[in-house]
């Protein structure tokens, strides 16, 4: 980490600060409701993020030229421990893609609040999340309450990979909409995370 630190050159404030050890953590980074633009932060912090590709498509758009293809990537980073990001990025090759998406991931990347708010399980262990959580992306709505630990992740296939990297063991689940685009089903389960903190202050605060 050490090394990683002093080969690179930051290009904005922020990264200078954590080059100067002003901020010595990401929860001082969002505490401070700061934005982060460069991805050398996230990986000096979270080095090892996990990457899954949610979905890759071709898609198309009419230009005065003729017909111009892309392939759009959606993917999911985090550290099964907190953290947990969602981006997608069009290019012209399926490689160039996931990797902008990748990138779009982690400078999206956000601290998720974990807990045990389930009303029959009182373990006290940060499992599941301490209080019942909305998204929405899209057309898709989804709804996450609290689960006792055991239950597992009652969600979709998309919904259960980006609970997972956040961290979260066991909930359960209810969405509506068009759940078959997977990139919005991300997205509502992604924006549903971001809510554990969302209804805070940032001075309230205490990340698990």
């Amino acid at each position: 980490m050490a090394s990683y630190k002093e080969e690179w050159v930051p290009r904005t404030k922020v990264g200078r600060l954590v080059k100067e050890g002003v901020y010595t953590s990401l929860e001082q980074i969002f505490q401070a409701s700061l934005t982060i633009r460069e991805i050398e932060i996230i990986e000096f912090f979270l080095p090892g993020l996990e990457e899954e590709v949610i979905n890759v498509n071709l898609v198309q758009k009419q230009t005065d030229a003729g017909e111009k293809s892309r392939f759009k990537a959606s993917v999911v980073v985090g550290n099964q421990n907190g953290f947990v990001g969602v981006g997608e990025s069009k290019a012209k090759e399926i490689g160039p893609a996931i990797r902008s998406a990748i990138v779009a991931a982690k400078l999206n990347i956000i601290p998720v609040r974990r807990g045990c708010g389930s009303w029959d399980c009182t373990c006290g262990l940060a499992h599941s999340i301490p209080f019942k959580i909305q998204g929405k992306a899209g057309s898709v709505r989804i709804d996450l309450k609290p689960a006792s630990r055991g239950t597992g992740l009652v969600a979709g296939d998309t919904g259960k990979l980006v609970l997972r990297l956040a961290g979260i063991q066991d909930v359960f689940s209810k969405s509506r909409g068009d759940t078959r685009t997977s990139e919005n089903y991300a997205k509502a389960t992604f924006d549903a995370l971001r809510n554990t903190y969302r209804i805070l202050a940032p001075s309230d605060w205490k990340i698990e």
